[in-house]
């Protein structure tokens, strides 16, 4: 059983030379290499004679600058107090603390390098040293991978902080807003309806009632005006879209304008809800008036759409998201009308130039093509209106596909007139509309050259300066009159 010494000093083996004794200088070199990340051989001047490191980057810039010079020397100015105290007290006998050092960088705008050391004497003092005994080993830790995660953790900090400051200043913003405006101002929780928030002009308008617990904005209104809020927060949640609409209290008679919009903070969705007197007790004619054209033309079936100056999308009702198959008004906003126009790039240019120019077009003929890849034959009008604060162009798109003759090259059947062939401008290249009406010219020709000829081809032919031959391939080809030879014919 092993017995240790109490009389040892701390932190050192209790029976070294039982299994230390002997060491050769390379194996005892070896040791001490691997015992710290960088360890310096100093003498009794405290010039570094020799040194090992434990990485290549250490190696090459201690080896390079610091053998042969003091250890002073090759330390930052507030450094140099703690490496002559470590050597005060390794010539003195005993083992250094643990102390920073900091060894100025290569580089011009490099950062010190941070090394934590502790100095051992190798001889002990007063007695008659060999060469190489008064030396001193100093062991050193790398503390650049802990001061750099140091320093991570100071900019996180220091990033919490600005983020935290700044949140700070936003809601005090907020809140300072919120208070002192002069319209009733209320949050709602979208689920309950429950009043979460109200600010003082609020709670004026609506009395010390809405600061009952679980009380929701329909207890303070008539049955009529809590119908027409439930209806339009059920719109609200659905479409995302701000509703307004005109709200009596209980105990008033005077209509109040209401606006309330939806939004979601964290993982909760409210409703925000601003309130104001109207001027008149009753809604005006003119506002009704709006509120029900508003209504037509979002249930019209013909496709409406508004857009800026450019094209692109402000609004548009139900049936042109089903014609261009987008799931919310949302997903169209903003993006240009030309992704849908059949003939990308020149419908639109088009439309805008004329409508620049004249104000409004009817009835232009285009095609629109959906996200899904479908394709329909539309007529387009179209209204410019520039006055106002925001200028803007208006659509009315109506899908014609169902009054439109079926395709002509669909069915082996030519057009029988100029306006049909006008009809598929945009619709059929212009190759094929060139050919539909050469054929068209040369079947007219035919037809009226056998009626004058009471369907004798010879004569027929003879008028058209064509052989029978060739004829006969065009009477095939058109599939006009008998084609079997008789002899009336020849």
């Amino acid at each position: 059983m092993l017995q240790t010494n109490p009389e040892k000093p701390n932190g050192l083996f209790d029976m070294p030379e039982k299994f230390l004794a002997g060491l050769g200088s390379d194996v005892t070199s070896r040791l001490i290499a691997a015992a710290a990340d960088l360890v310096l051989i100093v003498d009794e001047a405290g010039v570094i004679q020799d040194l090992a490191c434990g990485s290549d980057d250490l190696r090459s810039h201690a080896q390079q600058q610091w053998l042969g010079k003091p250890w002073l020397q090759t330390v930052t100015v507030e450094s140099r107090p703690k490496v002559e105290a470590m050597l005060k007290e390794a010539s003195a006998g005993g083992s250094a603390k643990w102390r920073h050092v900091n060894h100025p960088s290569s580089a011009a705008d490099g950062d010190d390098m941070a090394v934590s050391y502790s100095v051992v004497p190798v001889g002990p003092p007063g007695e008659q040293k060999t060469p190489g005994a008064g030396h001193s080993v100093a062991f050193g830790r790398d503390l650049r991978a802990q001061m750099t995660l140091q320093q991570r953790l100071v900019s996180a900090q220091m990033s919490m902080e600005r983020d935290y400051w700044r949140l700070r200043n936003i809601e005090t913003r907020y809140r300072l807003l919120f208070q002192e405006s002069t319209e009733a101002l209320m949050i709602l929780d979208a689920g309950s309806e429950r009043l979460e928030e109200a600010n003082p002009a609020a709670f004026r308008l609506l009395g010390e009632g809405a600061r009952r617990t679980a009380w929701t904005l329909s207890d303070s209104l008539r049955i009529d005006s809590a119908r027409d809020l439930q209806q339009s927060l059920a719109r609200l949640r659905s479409s995302g879209r701000p509703e307004s609409l005109s709200l009596t209290l209980l105990d008033s008679a005077d209509a109040l304008s209401a606006t309330v919009s939806l939004f979601r903070q964290e993982n909760s969705t409210h409703f925000m809800v601003r309130l104001g007197r109207s001027p008149d007790s009753a809604p005006r004619d003119d506002e009704r008036n709006r509120q029900q054209i508003s209504n037509i033309l979002e249930s019209a079936p013909d496709a409406l759409v508004v857009t800026d100056l450019s094209g692109h999308v402000l609004t548009a009702n139900r049936a042109f998201l089903e014609l261009v198959q987008v799931a919310s008004e949302e997903q169209a906003r903003g993006e240009s009308l030309e992704k849908w126009l059949g003939r990308s790039g020149v419908d639109l240019n088009v439309l805008i130039a004329n409508l620049r120019q004249r104000g409004s077009v009817r009835l232009f003929a285009t095609r629109i093509k959906g996200n899904y890849g479908s394709m329909a034959d539309v007529e387009i009008s179209a209204v410019s209106v520039s006055s106002g604060e925001d200028p803007c162009m208006g659509f009315v798109i109506r899908d014609v596909g169902r009054r439109l003759p079926a395709d002509a090259r669909a069915q082996k059947e030519l057009p029988r007139s100029a306006g049909q062939m006008t009809e598929l401008v945009g619709r059929v290249p212009l190759r094929d509309i060139v050919r539909e009406t050469t054929d068209l010219i040369e079947r007219l020709c035919i037809e009226a050259a056998l009626e004058l000829t009471s369907d004798n081809r010879a004569s027929a032919a003879e008028m058209l300066g064509l052989s029978r031959q060739s004829l006969y391939v065009k009477l095939r080809r058109f599939g006009l009159g008998d084609l079997d030879p008789s002899p009336g014919g020849e």
